[in-house]
């Protein structure tokens, strides 16, 4: 029961981060807070049927938006990697899956800091502030994401989608669409994520195969190698600075 308070406890703390992290970057300080209002009435005129669709498309799109972003930033190579630590170490649930997920939003925010705030304000601002159409402001906010995917995204992936869709061979960065650049990126970073991950296991792996095979050589046979090789683990876990170290390694394979 007290570890269920402590989680709500964190959830509610992260929510009130977030919610201060947004306000400094998009400067909502000084701007009072809005009160919405929801009503249903019949549309007497093709335009308001065309703005009760463009309002319904809108809350689709934003429903749908915390895993459009999860999946168009740093997010997936983050997780997969620092997820690969505990089942290296066998900590099983230590740490807890929801404090590797809440790592993995903090680091990514860090990392995606400087693309959004280039999207915020050669996209979004603009737009807010009537300078730009909608659709300028939408290729001025999607442009430096496509920027960053297109620095992580391997050319093989991005031609493997292009020869799947049937698509003419793209020439430069602008012909290739976005449907197609967001698969061949997410394809990418899992890969990329599985290869670091393996090489995070290897040390630990030998440490059990060396563990297990001096265990047998001495007879204990009924002796599981994990009792010896799990503090071993730890302990040079704990030298290197194995947390700080990996996730200094993350950051600057994105850079």
């Amino acid at each position: 029961m007290r570890f269920v308070k402590v989680l709500h406890f964190i959830k509610v703390l992260l929510f009130v981060l977030v919610f201060i992290l947004f306000i400094d970057i998009f400067g909502f300080s000084q701007v009072p807070l809005p009160r919405f209002t929801i009503g249903v009435d019949q549309a007497r005129t093709p335009q308001e049927v065309s703005v009760s669709l463009q309002i319904l498309l809108l809350l689709t799109i934003l429903s749908l938006a915390p895993s459009i972003l999860i999946m168009l930033t740093s997010f997936i190579r983050v997780y997969i990697v620092l997820a690969f630590i505990p089942r290296a170490l066998t900590t099983q649930n230590i740490p807890p899956n929801q404090l590797i997920i809440g790592l993995s939003l903090f680091i990514t925010l860090y990392i995606m800091w400087p693309i959004f705030t280039k999207s915020y304000n050669e996209g979004i601002k603009p737009y807010i502030d009537g300078k730009i159409s909608i659709e300028k402001a939408f290729d001025n906010t999607i442009k430096p994401i496509r920027e960053f995917m297109f620095k992580q995204t391997n050319e093989k992936y991005i031609y493997q989608f292009v020869k799947i869709a049937n698509l003419p061979r793209p020439k430069t960065r602008d012909d290739v669409p976005t449907h197609v650049l967001i698969p061949a990126f997410i394809v990418n970073e899992l890969t990329v994520s599985f290869y670091m991950g393996a090489i995070l296991l290897i040390p630990f792996l030998v440490i059990d195969i060396v563990v297990s095979s001096i265990l047998i050589s001495m007879g204990m046979f009924f002796l599981p190698p994990v009792v010896i090789s799990f503090p071993i683990k730890i302990v040079l876990f704990f030298i290197i600075d194995g947390w700080a170290l990996v996730i200094n390694k993350l950051v600057l394979s994105f850079f």
